[in-house]
């Protein structure tokens, strides 16, 4: 659909729209070419689920009790088994039928905490360091359970016919600093497929195969998501295999379930020994972040800057919608040529490049637990230092325009 189409579907969740935005659909379809770049294509506003993709990375951090108490398992297969299943659990949480997430805008970013009974608290910040390839980079910090995370999306959609693709280019490092030096895990990501914007009945399927590494422990997970073909396959399904790395290969996991559903891991290369759940959608409960509230917001911060969008999708005023979508991407483009002819260049503010990677811009975080939580939440939590990040409108709106979120 378009880089951002990253939400996901159900067994089979489907999204049969109206004549109306089919028709608006198919026009823009009509106009495409087999295997283009959908990058700078626009798409209607009914096609568009109501938060960003700076926020809609939240869902692989919603189930945190499974790698909670990690780091206090000696062995490094079950380690290994937890990442696994921890990976494996946010793919659940959808919007209804084929969505996307807004486009973030360069500089746009999004942040938030989570707190346990444990005491222990998470912290997490996603920017949009990219626009032009779109790159959204985040940070996920538990430091007294010693998690962190970093990764990054770099989508990239394309036209295929009756489906269009998204390739989910990039991934995510997990990694016990303290507890486990040295250990760290990668992680890439299955591609997303929309299915019938042509004829038939719209439903989005995840796809391909992904890979979970760590070198450290020689461990690697090959995981397939299973899409549905014309005479096999099936909907949301997933097969794997958890083994040693090497020459050896030896299959010490089978992986097998649905992501929407039931997964669950048997011995060996077995199918039905020891079959033992590892996560079950149905019952597990996604544990709910805390966000700045909306008053004390940032024109940058992803909840604020699509305000307007939001309520009039959730209105169901498309012509509203599109308006305020209209006018921040035409604000994005004002204030890049602002700062361009004031000789400013732009600079991330939670992000600094190292080569073709990013890295945290807050070095030297401190060894001990809650004087590390302290820095971040100071860090992520704190106001702008640059000024370039403190306003996103060029100007403030003329009295034909909406007002701005405040």
């Amino acid at each position: 659909m378009s880089d951002e189409d990253i939400a996901t579907g159900s067994d089979v969740e489907q999204d049969v729209l109206d004549d109306e935005p089919k028709s608006i659909l198919l026009g823009i379809i009509s106009q495409l070419r087999k295997g283009m770049d959908l990058s700078r294509v626009t798409l209607p506003t009914f096609v568009l689920e109501p938060r960003s993709m700076c926020e809609r990375i939240t869902d692989f951090m919603s189930h945190p009790e499974l790698v909670l108490g990690t780091t206090k398992k000696a062995d490094p297969v079950a380690r290994f088994n937890d990442i696994v299943t921890y990976f494996l659990s946010g793919w659940h949480i959808k919007p209804k039928g084929v969505k996307k997430p807004y486009n973030p805008v360069l500089g746009e970013f999004f942040r938030c905490r989570w707190k346990f009974e444990d005491g222990s608290e998470s912290f997490y910040v996603c920017e949009q360091v990219s626009h032009h390839p779109p790159i959204s980079y985040y940070f996920y910090a538990n430091p007294q359970a010693d998690i962190w995370i970093t990764g990054d999306l770099r989508p990239k959609s394309k036209f295929l016919g009756n489906s269009a693709a998204t390739i989910m280019q990039g991934s995510s490092k997990i990694s016990f600093k303290k507890t486990w030096p040295g250990e760290e895990y990668f992680v890439t990501l299955p591609n997303v497929y929309a299915r019938g914007i042509l004829f038939g009945s719209m439903y989005l399927e995840l796809g391909d195969s992904v890979v979970l590494k760590c070198p450290k422990s020689n461990l690697v997970a090959d995981i397939e998501f299973q899409t549905k073909g014309y005479f096999s396959g099936t909907y949301n399904g997933i097969k794997g295999k958890i083994k040693r790395a090497g020459l050896s290969g030896d299959v010490l996991y089978t992986i097998a379930g649905k992501w929407t559903d039931s997964m669950y891991t048997t011995k060996g290369t077995s199918s039905s020994a020891d079959k033992k759940t590892i996560f079950n959608a149905a019952t597990a409960q996604v544990h709910q972040m805390i966000t700045p509230p909306d008053a004390e917001q940032e024109e940058f911060e992803s909840r604020k800057l699509w305000a307007n969008v939001t309520k009039a999708l959730a209105t169901k005023n498309l012509d509203a919608a599109t308006q305020e979508k209209t006018a921040i991407e035409d604000n994005q483009r004002t204030i890049v040529k602002e700062r361009a002819a004031a000789g400013i260049a732009w600079e991330n503010r939670f992000f600094k490049p190292v080569g073709e990677d990013w890295e945290l811009r807050l070095t030297n975080i401190p060894d001990d637990p809650k004087e590390a939580s302290a820095a971040l939440e100071k860090f992520i939590f704190g106001p702008p230092v640059n000024p370039i990040h403190a306003r996103f409108w060029a100007e403030p709106p003329t009295s034909s325009q909406p007002a701005r979120p405040q």
